[in-house]
C-alpha cells in the first residue's frame, strides 16, 4: 500500500459501520465505468455466436438437460 492508501485506510476503519458501508459502495460504484471498446467486443462475440447458432453449427442443450446433467432435475 502506498502511504496515501494506508492513511485513507486507517481513517476509513474508524468510520461507523454505516459510513464504512457507504464508502465501500461508493468506491465500488466508481469502478463501474462503461468501456465502449469492451462493449463492442462483447457485442461482436454475441452476434458471432448467434450467427453460428442460426446456421445450425452450434450444439444446444435445453434447460432440463442442463439441470439433469448437474443433478438438479428429474
Amino acid at each position: 500500500m502506498t502511504n496515501l492508501v494506508l492513511r485513507v485506510f486507517q481513517q476509513a476503519i474508524r468510520l461507523s459501520t454505516v459510513e464504512c458501508a457507504a464508502l465501500v459502495e461508493g468506491l465500488i460504484a466508481s469502478l463501474d465505468k462503461p468501456d465502449h471498446s469492451l462493449d463492442a467486443m462483447w457485442l461482436k462475440e454475441a452476434e458471432d455466436r448467434m450467427n453460428v447458432y442460426r446456421a445450425g453449427d452450434l450444439a444446444t442443450v435445453d434447460a432440463d438437460g442442463v439441470f439433469v446433467e448437474f443433478g438438479h432435475g428429474a
